[in-house]
């Protein structure tokens, strides 16, 4: 072999009983494009896929020196065989314990369905649930079901609730009334709660049935997976008062009327609320008042009114934020709901406070709906 004139000599050493390419020794190149090329070639050969070496992009190869090709039946490096590529690893069999481990088991159901031609009522059977999950601390909960037919959420049912266990047996059955041409478009809904003595019971999950699709010329007894419930909007009630405005005089009134609805804050299911009245100020409270506590009720009544001075000039610049809190004689008073008025609201809010700038010196009364404390963010005033 020469180049240029000059001989060359080369070498090919082969490595492991089947030839596979492990290194090249070029001896005897003259010059230093031949010796750096050699070495490229060396460093590729060593890799672990014996692959053959790319031409080099900077270094043209010498005329008569050609890449080794690859032999017929190449056969993986030590490496290779040891740690294989990420690409050729196939995903191994997941057992019981991992497809339990990726499903979200939320338990199932059992209950009966039967129609009673003659009274004109169905009978909903709420029997047993098993492999509910556990949403109590200690690991169980204390299950409980809620029945309604839909599109009426008003009337339904409850079983008793049954004190730490995921297996409950419930054998309690509820009657209907709902004529047998109008069940085609209900709905009926089975949720599971899990009772909390001292805050909201949450949801563990619930079964749907469309009464379309059940066949009611005979009782029906099965069992159904729970399927979790979808999350709803909280209620947490609504609030109703007036609004006036007197320019000539600067003086701004605010009269809160009444709430109704307001979420039970108390362990018997009620609460003592009242509300503050703030006037704010480039996002700042400014001045504050209160109405009187009511004790014991979700729908209280106050026709209490408060007054604030507010010059003309300044009337685009201020907001009044109403809060209904539940009175704590022992614990800190905690909030209920929020509801902002002014110029730099929205929606509801923002349409009432231009309907008192329109009406002057008239009460403007308005129900607004509560919403949480967190929630309630003022824009900047103009």
């Amino acid at each position: 072999m020469t180049r240029g004139g000059c001989p060359v000599s080369a070498r090919l050493f082969a490595h492991g009983p089947h030839g596979s390419w492990s290194s090249l020794l070029c001896v005897g190149l003259n010059g230093r494009l031949g010796w750096e090329w050699g070495t490229r070639v060396l460093e590729c050969l060593c890799r672990k896929d014996c692959r053959n070496p790319p031409p080099c992009s900077r270094s043209p190869q010498p005329r008569g020196l050609h890449r080794p090709t690859r032999l017929p039946t190449p056969v993986a490096s030590a490496t290779a065989s040891v740690q294989p590529e990420v690409e050729e690893l196939e995903p191994a069999p997941s057992g019981p314990g991992q497809q339990v481990a990726d499903k979200h088991e939320l338990g199932r159901l059992q209950y009966s369905l039967d129609y009673d031609f003659q009274s004109g009522q169905l009978l909903v059977g709420i029997l047993q649930a098993e492999g509910l999950a556990a949403l109590d601390l200690g690991g169980s909960s204390d299950p409980y079901v809620r029945v309604y037919l839909l599109p009426d959420k008003r009337r339904r049912y409850e079983t008793k609730v049954h004190r730490q266990t995921l297996n409950p047996h419930f054998g309690e059955t509820f009657a209907f009334k709902v004529p047998y041409v109008e069940l085609g478009g209900r709905v009926l809904v089975m949720a599971v709660y899990d009772f909390d003595r001292f805050s909201r019971n949450d949801a563990i999950g619930e079964v749907r049935v469309p009464m379309s699709s059940v066949d009611l010329g005979r009782p029906v007894q099965t069992w159904r997976e729970l399927q979790a419930a979808p999350r709803e909007e909280e209620k947490l009630g609504d609030i109703c008062f007036s609004l006036r405005y007197v320019p000539t005089a600067g003086k701004l009134t605010v009269i809160v009327l009444e709430a109704k609805n307001l979420k039970k804050m108390d362990v018997g299911g009620l609460s003592d609320p009242y509300v503050k009245v703030h006037l704010l100020q480039g996002g700042k409270k400014v001045r504050k008042k209160k109405t009187t506590i009511k004790k014991n009720t979700l729908n209280p009544y106050y026709n209490e009114a408060f007054s604030f001075e507010v010059p003309c000039d300044q009337v685009q610049k201020v907001q009044v934020e109403l809060t209904v809190l539940d009175y704590d004689k022992l614990g800190k008073n905690e909030a209920i709901g929020r509801v902002a008025v002014g110029a730099a609201a929205g929606g509801a809010g923002l349409r009432h406070w231009a309907d008192m700038l329109a009406n002057p010196r008239r009460p403007i009364a308005q129900w607004h709906s509560l919403r949480p404390p967190d929630r309630v963010r003022l824009l900047p005033a103009p």
